[in-house]
């Protein structure tokens, strides 16, 4: 097929408009960019100072004689790397159909949508594998078979466990418990949180439907409770339908996420973004003309890295 140079691609700003990537990607589930927080870097692969966890706890002599100087730091950074890779869906609008289904609805914006989609559920599953990753946290400081989170099961014990094991790890206070939406409902009904929900006079402890995020953040005593709700047809293109979750149930995470840009900040992991060739987090999107198949093409695209930075900054539970 036909490809255009770049020069003929006609960035369209108006057409990624109708979706406000921070609340549609919120509302939709995805919880990428939350875990991974973004970070925009100057050239598309290069390296980077990561301090060792050891650097970060180490004892120093701070004290100082009459006339002398006083003890300096002398942090070491280990070298460490990051490669942005170029990822990218694009929809053709067929003439033919484009007129066919104008009274119905916006061919366009259709193809934009689904597009994105495309491009977010990638992304999404990036780092969903990497967080929930057995090959990573292993052994028994960084990863627990915990209790199944049934009704009768002990999350609020789990949890805090996890939340111990981190701090001894890395002397961080994990801030962030990562879950499906399928583990937030079951979290809503069992009973050791709606006890406590209900002793600290949040809620009716009868209802699970009232129990919100916020009132299972105070539960856990953390500040973010980040639930994802993305799903994938994970069969291949043309058979049955194979609806499968992006982030398991099988799986919660108690971690320490980062809460600005500033690299020198330790958590579990970041998104490495490099815009210099148009890209955007969320996606650029651009069209151009294909006469042979006699249609408009709408592309998605963006450049990012996930990273796993700490993994001392996180405890993998396994709960199912």
């Amino acid at each position: 097929m036909a490809a255009p140079s770049t020069s003929l691609a006609t960035l369209r700003p108006d057409l990624a408009s109708f979706l406000e990537f921070d609340l549609e990607s919120e509302k939709a589930g995805y919880v990428a960019t939350q875990v991974f927080p973004v970070v925009n870097v100057a050239k598309s692969s290069g390296n980077y100072g990561k301090i060792p966890i050891e650097q970060l706890l180490q004892d120093a002599d701070v004290g100082r004689s009459p006339r002398s100087g006083y003890s300096r730091g002398n942090f070491e950074f280990d070298d460490a790397t990051y490669t942005t890779k170029e990822y990218g869906k694009e929809e053709v609008i067929d003439d033919n159909e484009a007129k066919m289904y104008s009274d119905y609805f916006d061919v366009e914006q259709l193809a934009t949508l689904r597009a994105f989609s495309n491009v977010l559920r990638a992304a999404e599953k990036r780092v969903a594998d990497a967080v929930f990753n057995t090959t990573t946290w292993t052994g028994s400081s960084l990863y627990t078979d915990a209790s199944t989170w049934t009704s009768a099961g002990t999350p609020l014990a789990d949890v805090e466990s996890a939340v111990q094991k981190v701090y001894d790890n890395s002397g961080l206070w994990p801030n962030a418990l990562v879950i499906n939406r399928k583990t937030f409902r079951l979290l809503r009904n069992n009973t050791s949180i709606l006890d406590r929900i209900a002793s600290s006079g949040a809620g009716n402890r009868n209802l699970a439907s009232d129990v919100t995020v916020q009132m299972l953040a105070q539960a856990f005593d953390l500040d973010y409770i980040i639930v994802a709700g993305t799903s994938r047809n994970s069969a291949v293109e043309g058979a049955t339908a194979t609806p499968s979750q992006i982030w398991s149930s099988s799986y919660a995470m108690v971690c320490r996420i980062a809460t600005g840009q500033d690299m020198r900040e330790p958590c579990i992991g970041r998104t490495f973004h490099w815009s210099e060739d148009g890209s955007s987090i969320g996606g650029t999107v651009e069209t151009y003309r294909d006469e042979v198949v006699r249609g408009q093409v709408v592309r998605v695209r963006h450049q990012t890295a996930e990273v796993v930075l700490y993994p001392e900054a996180g405890h993998l539970l396994k709960v199912d």
